[in-house]
């Protein structure tokens, strides 16, 4: 049997990150509009643009979800209900954060969060699902927290921002891994729907009674669904077909690298030099934590999800 050739699928996973990493052009673009309003618009084009591909393109896969969903067990089916539900709810609360920091706080403390995301997943999949964690890796949880202490010394507002947003991306994958039976696109059109359903009813509120509809925010918020979101989550899905979980967890960090050369470079942004050590620790601990990799095991179940349109079904 020939070996796969996998220049294809490294392309299609570098693509997804790069296209990530540049999520701040359309949501600094957004920046007078009502972060909830763009979340609103956001996940409403996105699920419209994924239920029309998956009428299109991937009937087959829906129609044997939901069979799939039909011949499980009564508990499994509340769990998948569950954890569906949850997810909906986590994917809602990091969005939303997302948005507001990087257009009301800063990027850095956006490009932060997404840097502690897998080391805050593989903490809490060791807690929850009981997945064993290397000397190396718990060595970067320790340099990590360092780093989290470090950049809340300088501000503490920054820092509980950066952890809203890490806590509910990994606690969303711990989701997934759990609903890793289910195909990852019928997941994900799904918890739209219900992050929808989640923030219709407080859209009014969201707004602050004061929506700016008009044809520059629909521009934006188009780019923002359909370049930013649709297409680099099928790239992920692509690239994993044959690249290993911890080959994606290596790429994945190509976006938030992105989001901080562009926020000092191209938008300005000033830091401290706390917050330099801080990051130089974090990039550190990632380095260390992706140690060894040769062991891993190949495995296809992971799907990153992107922060805002965004970090796989995930950022």
């Amino acid at each position: 049997m020939g070996t796969t050739n996998t220049k294809p699928y490294y392309a299609a996973g570098l693509a997804a990150f790069i296209i990530w990493g540049f999520i701040p052009f359309p949501l600094k673009a957004l920046a007078a509009y009502p972060s909830g309003q763009i979340l609103y618009f956001r996940v409403a084009l996105s699920v419209g643009l994924l239920l029309v591909i998956s009428l299109l393109f991937r009937r087959k896969q829906l129609l044997a979800t939901l069979e799939q969903l039909k011949a499980s067990a009564p508990r499994e089916k509340r769990l998948f209900i569950l954890y569906t539900f949850l997810g909906g709810a986590l994917l809602t609360t990091n969005w939303l954060t997302f948005i507001y920091v990087v257009n009301h706080i800063d990027i850095q403390t956006g490009s932060f969060s997404y840097l502690l995301c897998p080391i805050l997943t593989a903490v809490l999949g060791f807690l929850l699902l009981k997945e064993e964690l290397r000397l190396n890796q718990w060595l970067a949880i320790g340099l990590s927290a360092l780093s989290c202490a470090l950049v809340g010394s300088g501000e503490i507002t920054s820092l509980l921002f950066s952890l809203l947003i890490a806590l509910s991306y990994a606690f969303y994958l711990i989701t997934q891994r759990i609903l890793k039976a289910y195909d990852k696109i019928v997941l994900l059109k799904l918890q739209l729907l219900l992050a929808f359903a989640f923030i219709g009813p407080f859209y009014t509120f969201f707004t602050g009674g004061n929506a700016q509809l008009d044809t520059h925010f629909f521009l934006q918020v188009g780019l923002l669904s359909a370049g930013f979101t649709v297409l680099p989550l099928f790239l992920n899905l692509f690239s994993l077909k044959e690249l290993t979980s911890g080959t994606i967890g290596i790429l994945m960090y190509i976006n938030p690298i992105l989001n901080f050369v562009m926020a000092f470079l191209y938008f300005g942004e000033h830091t401290t030099g706390t917050k330099v050590a801080a990051y130089a620790l974090i990039f550190i601990s990632v380095i260390i934590y992706n140690l060894n990799l040769k062991g891993r095991k190949k495995r296809g179940d992971g799907l990153v999800i992107p922060p805002v349109g965004t970090t796989a079904v995930g950022k």
